[in-house]
Order: structure tokens, then C-alpha cells, then sequence
């Protein structure tokens, strides 16, 4: 695990070639169909050597959950351990390994009719209003959100007025079904962030040259989306979906991307920095690649 454009998929690839490993992606974005370069998504060719379970799932109308995740995790790593092979998971949502290590709360179903009022609300007042009132009833998780952070805001409020309970209550009745497998889980952190984003800003340009605009434009040509999927609110997706729109000018596009992409690594860091149980490499030791294959060897 690490943040974006730390070298995650080379580094799995990489082992992939020395120990009988299969790849499972932990990845929120790379779960979308025909979404490829904005998410990074190894080519065709690339997948065809090193085959990633849990790719191209979903349309991007839809919608996917840490929950939902969890449960196809353990259902093909179960598979993978079958052919006798060992399961390595890759990729950067945080979120997502976290439920997989520790299991998830029993929160609510998600309720249409209750959503559709929050979002109404939104319109009418903005997310911030919406974010002030998470604050008065539910301050523990509203400090956790921007207050422009709409899905997550929605949630919690959901949560609030379907049961009166806070997200933290919830969560600490959560029983945290174990994992039936010995984890080594290696983090990839950077020893200098300014190396790092320029990984960032050199990765943007690439998609951009790629074909970064074409492919969203094309995702709206094909699909019922809306600004609110969570398809279209990946970073790169949503500036590029803004400047479709008329809301940022085209000059700013790739300032824009960036700097999403930047805070985007750095909320993956702050993940990282407060999970337990990490071995820690640094991404752009030339040397770390052997060490880890010297690790996970010694774990295997």
C-alpha cells in the first residue's frame, strides 16, 4: 500500500515475477469500466501478463462499497489460496484495507428516499450548512470532513437521522472480524514529498497527452452520469468533468488536477502514518525493491 504514483503496481509486478503470487487490486477508482486513464489502470497488454482481480467491476453508474469490497476480497483470495497460490493486494485506498484488517460497523442501509432529502437540502442551503449541523450533533466525525466532503457528509447525516446514533457509536460496537490469513503489509512511503509530487504533476501531464478529456468525454457519450457519482468525483475525473462543464477555464485544468492529486496523496499518507503493523520502505530508495523481495520471501 501507498500513495498515488509511489510505484505501487511495478513493485507487485515485480514481485509477481519472483513468488507465486496473484494480484488483487485495492483500488476504489480501477473498480469503474472503460475509467483507464484517469485511474491509471495497468494497459491491456500489462494485464494480460499480470492479470489483477477486482478491475473493471462496475459500470460508472454504479456505485461500490468498502462492504461490498470486503466480501470480494476474501471470496478471491480464498480462490487464490486454493490454486495454491498467495494473494497480494495492491493499490491505495486506505479505506478499503482497512475494512478487509478490521472488519466494518453494522451501519444502516442506505435510504433513497432520506438521501434524496439531503441532497435537496444541499442545493438549496450548500454542503458547508449541511457540515455545521453534522457539527453540533456528531463533532467527532464532522473535524474528519471538509465541509465541502458532500458523499461523506451525507452519510454521516443519514446515519444521524435514521437511527440518532453518530457514526462513532457505531463504530465502536464494531466487532472486527478477523482476517484468516498472516498479513505482511508493506507501505510505501516517500523520503522526500517534493520527489513525489513530482511523480504527481509528471503522471497528470501523461494522462492528459494520453487522452484524459477524449475519455470523459466519451464516459458522458456513453453513460447516465452525473457530477455526483462516485465515478466522476476520482480526482482528475471531477476537474476534467468541471472544465466540460464551463466551471474552471481549460487553462486551469491541469493546475487543478495536481493539486487534487497532491491532496489526494496526502490524505493516503495520513492513512498510512495512523495504521498499525506497517513495514515501511521508502518509495524512492532505488534499493527498497530488493529488501521488500527479501521480506516477503523470509514471510512466505
Amino acid at each position: 500500500m501507498g500513495p498515488t504514483a509511489s510505484g505501487k503496481t511495478a513493485l507487485a509486478m515485480a514481485l509477481a515475477d519472483r513468488f507465486p503470487v496473484e494480484l488483487v487490486s485495492v483500488d476504489s477508482a480501477q473498480v469503474f469500466r472503460d475509467m483507464d486513464i484517469g485511474t491509471a489502470k495497468p494497459d491491456r497488454a500489462t494485464l494480460a501478463q499480470y492479470p489483477h482481480h477486482l478491475i473493471d467491476l462496475i459500470s460508472p453508474e454504479e456505485r461500490y462499497s468498502a462492504a461490498r469490497f470486503r466480501d470480494d476480497a476474501l471470496r478471491v483470495m480464498a480462490e487464490i489460496t486454493a490454486r495454491g497460490k498467495v494473494p497480494l493486494l495492491v493499490g491505495g485506498t486506505m479505506l478499503y484495507f482497512k475494512a478487509l484488517r478490521e472488519g466494518l460497523a453494522d451501519l444502516p442501509q442506505a435510504d433513497a428516499a432520506l438521501r434524496a432529502e439531503i441532497e435537496a437540502e444541499a442545493v438549496r442551503h450548500g454542503w458547508p450548512v449541511l457540515h455545521a449541523e453534522l457539527a453540533r450533533l456528531d463533532p467527532a466525525t464532522a473535524q474528519r470532513l471538509a465541509p465541502n466532503d458532500s458523499q461523506r457528509i451525507q452519510r454521516a447525516v443519514e446515519v444521524l437521522r435514521l437511527t440518532g446514533q453518530t457514526l462513532g457509536e457505531f463504530f465502536a460496537r464494531q466487532a472486527g472480524a478477523s482476517v484468516p490469513y498472516r498479513l505482511l503489509s508493506i507501505a510505501l512511503l516517500p523520503s522526500d514529498r517534493s520527489v513525489l509530487h513530482e511523480r504527481i504533476a509528471r503522471r497528470f501531464d501523461e494522462m492528459l497527452a494520453a487522452g484524459l478529456v477524449a475519455e470523459v468525454e466519451s464516459l458522458r457519450i456513453r453513460y447516465n452520469l452525473a457530477p455526483e457519482l462516485p465515478s466522476m468525483r476520482c480526482v482528475g475525473y471531477r476537474q476534467v468533468w468541471e472544465m466540460l462543464a464551463g466551471r474552471i477555464p481549460q487553462a486551469e485544468l491541469r493546475n487543478r488536477g495536481v493539486f487534487a492529486t497532491r491532496q489526494f496523496a496526502k490524505r493516503q499518507l495520513t492513512w498510512l502514518k495512523s495504521t498499525r503493523e506497517l513495514v515501511v520502505y521508502d518509495c524512492l530508495d532505488a534499493v527498497s525493491e530488493a529488501k521488500i523481495a527479501t521480506d516477503v520471501e523470509r514471510h512466505l
